[in-house]
C-alpha cells in the first residue's frame, strides 16, 4: 500500500468507530421525506419540489448515536457515492476523551421552551438548555425546573459528556448553553470498557 493510502487508513482508524466504546460496528440511518412532481406524460415522480434528508450514525454494540461523524453525499465517476465523514470540531474530543459529568442549571427565555410537563419535557427542555448538543451529544438528565417571575426557566440538570480535560469540558459545556449557565460541579469518570477489548485508537 502507497504511503499516502496508508496514512489515510490509519487516519480514518481514528475517527471511524464509537466514541463510547470504540466498536468500529457502525451502520447509518437514513430518513428522507420529498414532495415529488409527477410527469403527466411518463408518470414518473421527477423533479424534487422539496426534500428533507437526515442521516444518524449509529453504533450496533452500544447502540449510541454517533454525532462526530456525519454522512455526506459525493458525485464519483457518474454515480452518487455516500461516505461518512468526522466533524472537525467534535470527533477527536470524544474519541480520545474521557466523559465528565457536570451538575448544573441553565436560565432560559420561557419561550424557548416548547414542552415542560409530559413524555417530551426532558427532551424540550434539555433542548432549550443546549440545543442539538443536549439531545445528541451529551447524556442529559433533566432533574427539574422551576419558573421565574421574570419568564425564565430554570433547568437543573446532571449531564456527562466527553472532553479531553476540564478545561475543554467547561468550554463546551459554555458554548453549548442557550442561557445563563451556572457549573456547580465537574468531575471526571471513568471510560466505559471498549468493544470486544480493543484498546484507544492511535
Amino acid at each position: 500500500m502507497e504511503g499516502s493510502a496508508a496514512d489515510s487508513v490509519r487516519t480514518r482508524s481514528s475517527w471511524l468507530r464509537c466514541y463510547r466504546c470504540w466498536s468500529q460496528n457502525l451502520e447509518v440511518q437514513l430518513h428522507y421525506e420529498g414532495i415529488l412532481k409527477v410527469d403527466p406524460a411518463t408518470a414518473e415522480a421527477v423533479e424534487p419540489v422539496e426534500e428533507v434528508q437526515e442521516a444518524v450514525v449509529q453504533c450496533l454494540d452500544c447502540m449510541h448515536d454517533q454525532p462526530h461523524l456525519s454522512l455526506a453525499f459525493y458525485e464519483e465517476d457518474g454515480r452518487r457515492v455516500s461516505r461518512i465523514e468526522a466533524v472537525d470540531d467534535r470527533w477527536e474530543r470524544m474519541v480520545t476523551g474521557t466523559p465528565w459529568v457536570a451538575s448544573c442549571t441553565v436560565a432560559v427565555d420561557g419561550d424557548d421552551v416548547e414542552s415542560c410537563s409530559g413524555p417530551e419535557a426532558a427532551d424540550s427542555l434539555a433542548f432549550a438548555a443546549f440545543g442539538d448538543h443536549g439531545t445528541r451529544e451529551f447524556f442529559t438528565h433533566v432533574r427539574f425546573h422551576k419558573h421565574e417571575e421574570d419568564g425564565s426557566i430554570v433547568i437543573h440538570m446532571l449531564i456527562e459528556l466527553y472532553a479531553r480535560s476540564i478545561e475543554e469540558a467547561t468550554e463546551v459545556l459554555e458554548g453549548g448553553a442557550r442561557g445563563r449557565l451556572t457549573i456547580t460541579s465537574l468531575a471526571e469518570e471513568s471510560r466505559p470498557p471498549a468493544s470486544g477489548g480493543d484498546g484507544p485508537p492511535h
